[in-house]
């Protein structure tokens, strides 16, 4: 038998984007699907959007919330399914990815880990990348992947929700905690998701910094701990922004960037 899979989509005036996310989901060629789309509060035609398919989304939230961990958590509580995915306003879901990762459903899962195509929308382009799967050390960076991550309902239920004292950091936190406390992840090694390139990523590294410290202390690192960690990770985003100057929107150069910089200065 098929799992019911949970679909989640949270957003906040995404009219631009919206539309592609909602038909990336409700075109899945898979029948366990519940679509759940939680708003907050949008003004910029965004309800007007998410009307048009509301034939084939089975819950609709809109009111304003306390950040987008508050915004993941009434969607997790409000989902049905055996699985839950949660696909952003700016994401795409692959055609098949449900398919793919029901293909893989084992009740001894936790946490299912697909690959991800990060997108410059601008000039089309797309470059894979692994996620992380395991979260056995105190670091500030993994690649979380968050839209191709599907994760059972009852895990979130054993292992708790997203916190929403964090901005930056919840999808690291979250992954590890269940880590440590026992989840057991599986890699389907198959791109399940673009992700465009912006939003918070994009974030000057100085917004983060008391998203970092929560986040180091929560594992039990120390102050010294968090300032070794935070200046490693300055000097990264420094070199980073270095090469984003002089490659543009090359996609590739960043990814492959980012990665040689993370075995160089490992977070």
């Amino acid at each position: 038998m098929e799992p019911k899979i949970s679909v989640i989509t949270i957003t906040y005036n995404s009219k631009a984007t919206l539309e592609q996310t909602i038909l990336s989901v409700t075109t899945q060629d898979y029948p366990a699907l519940e679509y759940v789309i939680i708003d907050g509060g949008s003004t910029d035609g965004t309800l007007d959007i998410i009307k048009k398919y509301e034939d084939k989304i089975q819950v609709v939230v809109s009111e304003p919330d306390r950040g987008i961990s508050d915004a993941f958590n009434k969607g997790i509580d409000r989902a049905t399914g055996e699985i839950v995915g949660i696909i952003n306003s700016d994401d795409i879901l692959l055609p098949d990815a449900l398919q793919k990762v029901a293909e893989k459903y084992d009740p001894q899962i936790d946490v299912y880990s697909g690959l991800i195509l990060f997108w410059n929308e601008d000039t089309n382009e797309t470059f894979p990348s692994y996620p992380d799967v395991t979260f056995d050390g105190l670091k500030l960076q993994y690649n979380v992947a968050h839209p191709a991550r599907f994760i059972r309902k009852d895990a979130y239920e054993r292992y708790g929700l997203y916190r929403e004292d964090l901005r930056y950091m919840m999808d690291i936190e979250l992954l590890c905690r269940f880590y440590q406390q026992g989840a057991r992840f599986l890699l389907i090694d198959c791109p399940l998701a673009k992700f465009r390139i912006g939003g918070t990523t994009n974030d000057p590294i100085y917004k983060k910094k008391e998203d970092y410290r929560s986040f180091v202390r929560s594992f039990g690192g120390s102050e010294w701990d968090f300032r070794r960690i935070w200046l490693q990770a300055v000097v990264k985003y420094n070199l980073i922004q270095v090469g984003y100057r002089l490659f543009g929107n090359n996609l590739k150069f960043k990814i492959q960037h980012n990665a040689i910089l993370k075995r160089v200065i490992p977070l």
